[in-house]
């Protein structure tokens, strides 16, 4: 398991927009599995919406692609690198997610060569699907 300053070792990200708590499994350049606990005090609630604070889905699928990030820039070869998005694809939302909430997001490495790959990333709430996609990146 890795905790936040680990993760912090891996992704360039910070706050506010580091998106993921801890990785709970980790098998680099092949999958790893992480969470994100939803709380009220996320700065995107403030207007997103204040009658119904709902994690953006777009931010859901920023969430996954850094803990695909995590697999990807925790192999030797790419220590130091940056992962950026080159697409999207087939994604999905099936539930609105709210504070309170416990995310947990899934990425498996589904192709790859060399820095470029693709990977299936899934998160859930409460064993229910709430997103789903297919990210590309590229290290560099």
């Amino acid at each position: 398991m890795l905790n936040i300053k680990e993760i912090q070792e891996i992704l360039p990200h910070r706050y506010p927009f580091l998106l993921i708590d801890k990785i709970e499994s980790l098998e680099p350049g092949i999958k790893a599995v992480g969470y994100k606990n939803v709380t009220f005090n996320e700065y995107f609630f403030q207007g997103h919406f204040p009658e119904e604070p709902v994690m953006p889905g777009v931010l859901i699928i920023e969430a996954l692609a850094q803990v695909g990030a995590v697999a990807m820039l925790s192999l030797e070869e790419f220590k130091g690198k940056i992962g950026y998005f080159t697409g999207i694809d087939r994604a999905k939302f099936r539930k609105k997610v709210f504070p309170g909430d416990t995310l947990r997001l899934e990425v498996e490495i589904i192709k790859r060569k060399g820095p470029v790959g693709i990977g299936k990333a899934i998160a859930y709430v409460d064993d229910k699907k709430a997103a789903e996609a297919e990210l590309s990146f590229i290290v560099q």
